[in-house]
């Protein structure tokens, strides 16, 4: 942009044996990036940086019984990545994609999570009995309303899902959205007694500390 590289930092949503690379972006108004990026043209060049970074991978987490992916917005596009990819599957005996959004029409990947991904010839066994699915939006009527932070407090989404309440010794979680998003779910889960796992030493959770915003 005026001669100089524009760089923002976004999850990849495509698994591990894809060959091609798929990301999740939305239309920011006025934004630096994303005002440009809706218009691009097949055949144009967009430069993707060489090493992949982020926090958001399995093996910062100790080994347990429920992994949570908790996310708002475009959030959920690293646990697209995660809930196809048969590792996931391996080590955990249910894995929860909880995404939150203001509106029903943010709720990216809907059809492929719930219809898709179960008749996938590879993984549709795993996603079948492992996978469980827990959307909720915020500002538009739909069957769950509500942040997750909320549905997690008061066991609602515990109700929903048939599953049992989060617990540090038992459950790991994965965080990915706003920041004030992850400030907030991070305290939550601080306050349940989850210790947050890094590169060098895995923990009960892990937050994603790159934003894309616009």
């Amino acid at each position: 942009v005026e001669g100089k590289p524009l760089t923002r930092a976004y999850s990849m949503v495509s698994p591990p044996w894809d060959e091609g690379l798929e990301f999740l972006s939305i239309k920011v108004q006025n934004g630096p990036l994303t005002s440009r990026l809706q218009h691009i043209q097949v055949g144009e060049k967009v430069l993707i940086g060489r090493k992949p970074v982020g926090t958001l991978v399995v093996e910062n987490l100790l080994p347990g019984r429920n992994l949570w992916m908790l996310a708002t917005g475009t959030g959920l596009a690293p646990f697209m990545s995660l809930i196809r990819d048969p590792d996931t599957y391996e080590k955990f005996d249910r894995v929860v994609v909880a995404h939150t959004v203001r509106q029903v029409s943010e709720l990216a990947y809907r059809p492929y999570i719930t219809e898709d991904l179960p008749a996938h010839e590879l993984l549709g066994e795993w996603a079948s009995e492992k996978l469980v699915y827990a959307p909720s939006v915020t500002r538009e009527p739909f069957p769950v309303q509500g942040r997750i932070t909320t549905r997690i407090e008061s066991g609602a989404v515990y109700a929903e899902t048939g599953l049992a309440p989060l617990d540090p010794a038992l459950d790991r979680v994965m965080m990915c959205g706003s920041e004030a998003f992850n400030a907030d779910t991070e305290a939550l889960v601080q306050k349940l007694g989850f210790v947050e796992g890094t590169n060098n030493k895995p923990g009960s959770y892990v937050l994603e500390k790159a934003f894309v915003t616009k």
